[in-house]
């Protein structure tokens, strides 16, 4: 059984180019680049989707950081290093350290 190949964004990116410019057929494509032509639509319909993208004002958004997601992670660390010094402690008998 073979597994599916994967296809970098950037390979992705020219043959959609190359299926915008119009200069050879969706066929042709796919039998020059060796993908199947639905894909080759596919990559061409997620280009002309996601190209506003490119020209929107202010770049690539900042990520969202969730302050109380934060909070509740930062008092799950401290939970987390209490019991591995208590265990520690504990476990020194035993180890001999």
């Amino acid at each position: 059984m073979s597994k599916r190949k994967q296809h970098a964004p950037e390979f992705k990116a020219k043959v959609a180019l190359e299926a915008l410019k119009g200069e050879q057929t969706v066929a042709e494509l796919a039998s020059r680049f060796g993908v199947h032509p639905t894909m080759i639509h596919a990559w061409k319909k997620a280009l002309l989707e996601g190209a506003s993208g490119v020209f929107a004002r202010g770049g690539r958004k900042a990520p969202e950081i969730d302050e109380e997601q934060v909070k509740e992670l930062h008092a799950k660390i401290g939970e987390l290093a209490v019991a591995n010094d208590f265990l520690s402690r504990k476990l020194k008998p035993w180890t001999g350290k």
